[in-house]
This record gives structure tokens, sequence and C-alpha cells, in this order.
């Protein structure tokens, strides 16, 4: 890697509460800090626009891998965003109106010379449960509708069924129907009231007993393990934040050869760093806004995928 130093921002959600010992982006933090590079805190709520030129609240940030008093700020200041090389969108999902505003000050520094990662049009483009389906073939049987009885139709012809919003994360949201479709109704009613809402309905994968696996995508190129998250007791979701256990694992030659096919789109878009979710040998999602899982690979496996992300960037 040369050896320019760089100002590296990262957009995210209020820095003093993350919990440092699985939370990704403190583990870019200590990367970039790692390979000498001058990293800053940017507010969710800190972006701006002063005659059309993209600003922000930021600190200069010393991170330090500890359970408490982890993270030093410097003093704040509000700069043009130009004053940074890279910015890293880190803010978690739901992607409503405020983050639809903020990917579009955030591309004004995109058109200002900064690096963005991921691509801010891209974000807006790419909703985590609809992007996946451009690659339909590698996917479990899907409908997406507002439609009650368009979803009726479908359960009844595919039987055991997941039903989650297009807007959630963390499994918020998600719920099974077995093949005899006993409370459709009601999920119906909690998900699309009045047929407001659209939702994604997707074949069961019974696999998830062995992990939902979560592939990083580093510059249109997997990473060598995967974390399966495995569901706790009684549960048909894997996400850590529904109680999941993540095991790291060896990349299968089947989850290397969906990584393989989707990259190159997700390069061509600008999504340098993404996660598949799959099930059974089957994509369900494509996350791009602020994937996760790092420290659990890194702690499991000994690699240091924030290094390595940087490395690969900066040597371009």
């Amino acid at each position: 890697m040369d050896k320019k130093v760089r100002k590296i921002g990262f957009w995210m959600d209020p820095i003093q509460s993350i919990k440092p010992h699985k939370d990704t982006s403190f583990a870019l933090m200590l990367a970039a800090q790692a390979l000498g590079q001058e990293i800053y805190y940017l507010p969710k709520n800190g972006l701006s626009l002063d005659q059309g030129s993209a600003r922000a609240r930021m600190q200069q940030v010393t991170v330090t891998d500890q359970p408490i008093d982890f993270v030093e700020l410097g003093a704040e200041v509000i700069e043009p965003l130009s004053a940074l090389d890279v910015i890293l969108i880190r803010v978690d999902p739901p992607f409503d109106s405020e983050y639809l505003y903020a990917t579009q000050i955030l591309e004004h520094a995109l058109t200002e010379g900064v690096a963005v990662i991921n691509n801010p049009k891209s974000l807006r483009d790419c909703n985590e449960k609809l992007f996946a389906t451009e690659f339909s073939e590698l996917m479990p049987k899907t409908r997406v509708s507002a439609s009650h009885e368009d979803i009726r139709v479908f359960q009844k012809a595919v039987g055991d069924v997941i039903l989650k919003p297009l807007d959630g994360m963390g499994g918020s949201g998600i719920f099974r129907i077995k093949a005899d479709g006993l409370n459709l109704g009601a999920v119906l009613e909690t998900l699309s009231p009045s047929e407001s809402q659209l939702i994604m309905v997707q074949e069961y994968c019974p696999q998830i007993s062995e992990g939902d696996r979560r592939i990083l995508v580093l510059h249109g190129k997997p990473i060598s393990h995967v974390l399966a998250r495995i569901p706790s007791q009684g549960e048909t979701r894997g996400n850590l934040a529904a109680g999941g256990r993540g095991v790291a694992i060896p990349i299968s030659k089947r989850e290397q050869a969906i990584a393989n096919f989707v990259g190159p789109k997700l390069l061509e878009k600008g999504l340098r760093f993404v996660g598949l979710d799959v099930i059974g040998g089957q994509l369900t999602e494509i996350n791009v806004t602020s994937p996760t899982c790092v420290r659990e690979i890194d702690k499991q496996t000994g690699s240091q995928i924030g290094k390595d992300f940087f490395t690969a960037f900066f040597d371009q």
C-alpha cells in the first residue's frame, strides 16, 4: 500500500452508543487507524449544504480496541466534505426520507472528488430486498406485492413461506407462514394494512437451521470465510440482532459461485463493501447500506478484513 495519509470520514450512527466488540464500523476505524490514516466521525444529523457545497460536522477520532473508553473525539468543526479523501456510509437502515436526503448530499461530495463508499446513487437504487431480484435465478421462489390476494395465491402454491417488509433490518418484521396458511391474514394486516405496503414473500428454506450465511464481498470479490448465523431455539431468523449465533466457516463452492456472479455488478455500481445473505445455497438479500459481521469473522479466523479492504482500495 502507498504511504499517503488520507482523511477518512465515517458517516454513522452515534459512535458513543456502539458495541465495539461487534461493530463493523469500529473495526474499519481500527483498521484505517492502524494503516496510519486520519479518521473522522460524521454524525448522522450533521450533513448540510451551503450554496450547493456539501458540508458536515466532524470530529477527528482516536479509537482503542477495548470495551470502555474506546473512542476519543477531537473538537467538532464544520468542514466541506471535499476536505476528506474517503467517506464510508455506515448509518443503519431504515432507508427513510432523511436517509434519502443524506445520500443526495453525499453525492455532492462524490462529484467534488471524494471517494464515497458505497456509492450514494446505488444506495438509492438498490433496495436490499429488491436488488437481489436482479439475480432471481439464484433465489428461492419470490414474489413482491401489496395485494393480499396475490400473496395468498403465492403462499397456497408454494406452501411454507417467509414474509418480510422491504425496509426492515436485523430480522425485524419477518414472519413464517407454514403450508396450512394459519395466521396469514393477521400477518398481511400487520405488514401491509389496507394493502398499503409492498411485501416480499419467499419460499421457506429449511436449511436455515444450518445458518443464514453472510458473505462479505469487498471490491467485487468474496472473502475466504462466511458467517453462518444460526437461529436460536424456536426461531426462524438467524440474524445476530434476533439472537442468532454466528459461526465462521470457509466459503463453499456454491457460495463462491454466487459471489462471483454478483460481484461484477456490485463493482459496476460502486458497491465496494457488501453483504450477501445466502440460505441453503440460495441468495435471499444483498446488504449494501451498512453490512456487518467483520468482528465475528476476524475474531474466529484471525483475518483482518478491514485492513484487507483498505489496502486493496488504496492500491488500485
